[in-house]
């Protein structure tokens, strides 16, 4: 069996959700430090773009194209980065669509697709990834989950709970390593607060205002915990203070936490711009959001001073 490598040169690194937000800035900082990344998502042109940008630097990129909710599409994922580097060191499950409002006025076809991707797709990911593992001996397995992991947020209801059930399938995960004595095979779960990511612009949306949420944090911090646990997994890593904090209260105090992220939620969410209600990108990719940043505090900012 090969051994773990100790160093993100040479690493291979699948991304899965690579075309933007978290998924695009962690496989172009790993190709930047030395890693073959194999990026997969729906969008094949900008995956191309990326490619392109990768080998100009010198880097190591593959692009596959993949809907996560199709287990036959996330296979090939594995298939083509075997053929390609021989061997996967680390999967990155960097799944997350959303829909935001109240449960009863999202549509029940919302609520499925939020399951087949967040859920489903992830578990997909997660089974290509641990068979390939277990072949070689060795290997990283990171879940994106989000605060929403341990703590459910109102007006973020089938999301939240999609990421919760990523946090549950990560503990049960390592507890069956730890039993089967597959010690050199980790499983870590990202656990961000609110991102400035093109999610929001991605997320259906029936609240009836342009999305937001406080206190945003910057994408950054998040890519670098991503960068951080393909050598340092850790099964839960809540990013940033407030992740941290928010983490924390939950665990202390969970009916007031929770109560007070969903008024907290509904407050700032009346504060956005009108806007009709849409199914974002949850069913068919779109143009908007190509980028890491979302450009949401942003327009935050120009709304609260249109006060």
């Amino acid at each position: 069996m090969s051994a773990r490598p100790d160093s993100l040169r040479n690493l291979v690194v699948v991304v899965v959700g690579a075309s933007s937000g978290f998924g695009r800035g962690a496989a172009i900082k790993l190709a930047a430090e030395g890693a073959s990344v194999v990026i997969a998502a729906r969008r094949k042109s900008m995956l191309d773009e990326m490619v392109s940008e990768i080998g100009s630097r010198g880097g190591s990129a593959l692009a596959v194209e993949a809907d996560v909710s199709d287990p036959a599409q996330v296979s090939a994922i594995a298939e083509a980065a075997i053929a390609r580097f021989g061997s996967i060191d680390v999967w990155i499950n960097n799944v997350g669509i959303g829909a935001i409002g109240y449960f009863w006025d999202i549509p029940i076809e919302d609520h499925s697709r939020l399951v087949d991707v967040n859920l489903k797709g992830l578990i997909y990911g997660a089974h290509a990834a641990l068979r390939q593992f277990a072949e070689q001996g060795y290997g990283t397995l990171i879940n994106t989950g989000s605060i929403d992991s341990e703590v459910p947020l109102a007006l973020q209801n089938t999301y939240a709970a999609t990421k919760a059930g990523v946090l549950s399938l990560s503990r049960s995960l390592n507890e069956e390593l730890r039993l089967a004595g597959l010690d050199d095979i980790k499983v870590g779960t990202i656990m961000p607060w609110a991102v400035d990511t093109p999610w929001w612009t991605h997320a259906a949306n029936y609240t009836g205002h342009e999305p937001r949420m406080a206190m945003m944090d910057d994408p950054e911090i998040v890519v670098d915990a991503i960068v951080r646990s393909c050598l340092t997994p850790k099964e839960e890593r809540p990013v940033g203070w407030k992740a941290k904090a928010s983490d924390m209260s939950h665990h202390l105090m969970p009916d007031l936490t929770e109560r007070m992220s969903a008024d907290i939620a509904k407050k700032e969410s009346e504060r956005g711009d009108d806007k009709a209600s849409h199914t974002g990108a949850i069913y068919h990719p779109i143009l908007d959001g190509m980028g890491v940043d979302g450009g949401i505090r942003a327009r935050m900012k120009r709304e609260d001073l249109a006060d």
